[in-house]
């Protein structure tokens, strides 16, 4: 690991290489046990490779979301011969999928991939200004109440993903490939079983849905599959915290997702019992239902899913990691308007 050290280039190439041993070793094994052997060792690296990153709290999140989790369960599909990677893809998108949380989808068309385009790079335009504001209010948090300062960083996770995995998709069209989107406006979700299926990481989803939720809902069923998948999902946000924090895990995480996976069976008990027997109150208005869901979430996360990443310090490293980060833009905007 001491070549890989705060290395992205070297992790970089590390993570390729790992990606093409996976695609040669599951070419030529059958699915099941061979495969799995012949996998893990990639398995084993990619939930070590985020510790190569000691320079930054942030990369390293980034570096486990990206390969300790989303690469490591494609890669376990993949011994099973599911989920989104196929050996029979060519190199270059079998590589950019194990690597990157992206899914890849039959190619879109025409005016509506245009039009789809524009409205992103509007879209992407907004969150870079609301990112920016949000650096600058960062300055002055010690006067901002603690639940403002923890609603404030929740919008900006929102606007840093929904800005980074659109990039990333951008690259693999720039390349040829067409890869689906992974937000679709969350901040419209009607209910939590829209907001956690349809609408947030779907990335996240659709690596969960053949990895747990299938195969408990098969055995167990709908219920059972649907906290099952909130449990792995606490679990694993559990283990994004301690590669942030490197500090052990204090369960928070894995309580926030039970709490929400079981309201989310709740919300589907409810709906069926409205449909079949028509003795509960009509559902509120899409508004109404939208602002209860956004206020749960609020709530539940100031509780719960916040804590654990801004205790001990927490906090005070990633504003400064990201006052350093506007630092670098402002500077390298500056060098480039002397050109202009």
């Amino acid at each position: 690991m001491e070549l890989l050290r705060d290395s992205i280039p070297m992790v970089s190439l590390a993570v390729s290489a790992a990606a093409l041993y996976a695609r040669a070793a599951s070419s030529r094994l059958r699915t099941g046990f061979p495969r799995l052997a012949a996998l893990l060792p990639v398995v084993a690296f990619l939930a070590a490779a985020p510790f190569a990153f000691s320079f930054s709290a942030i990369v390293r999140g980034l570096a486990a979301f990206f390969l300790a989790w989303l690469a490591a369960f494609k890669v376990i599909l993949l011994a099973a011969g599911r989920g989104p990677l196929d050996p029979a893809l060519p190199v270059l998108p079998f590589v950019f999928t194990a690597a990157l949380p992206v899914k890849l989808s039959p190619g879109g068309a025409g005016a509506a991939a245009s039009k789809e385009k524009s409205v992103s790079l509007v879209s992407c335009a907004a969150k870079v200004a609301v990112m920016a504001a949000l650096l600058h209010v960062y300055r002055f948090k010690d006067q901002l109440h603690l639940y403002v300062r923890l609603a404030l960083y929740g919008v900006h996770m929102y606007c840093f993903l929904d800005l980074l995995l659109p990039c990333i998709a951008a690259a693999g069209g720039a390349l040829g490939m067409e890869v689906e989107p992974q937000f679709d406006r969350p901040y419209l979700a009607s209910s939590l079983r829209d907001f956690w299926g349809r609408r947030w990481n779907l990335m996240v989803s659709a690596v969960l849905r053949p990895s747990v939720y299938d195969p408990v809902r098969a055995r167990a069923g709908k219920a059972a599959g649907v906290l099952a998948t909130f449990l792995v999902s606490g679990l694993m946000h559990e283990a994004m915290v301690c590669y942030i924090s490197l500090r052990p895990p204090t369960g928070e995480m894995a309580a926030f997702f039970l709490l929400h996976g079981a309201c989310c069976v709740a919300e589907e008990w409810c709906a069926r019992r409205r449909t079949a027997r028509g003795w509960a109150p009509p559902p509120p208005p899409r508004p109404v239902a939208t602002l209860l869901v956004l206020l749960f979430l609020s709530g539940t996360s100031f509780w719960l899913f916040f804590p654990p990443i801004c205790r001990d310090g927490g906090e005070e490293v990633i504003l400064e990691e990201w006052a350093a980060v506007a630092a670098f833009f402002a500077g390298a905007g500056q060098k480039l308007l002397r050109y202009v």
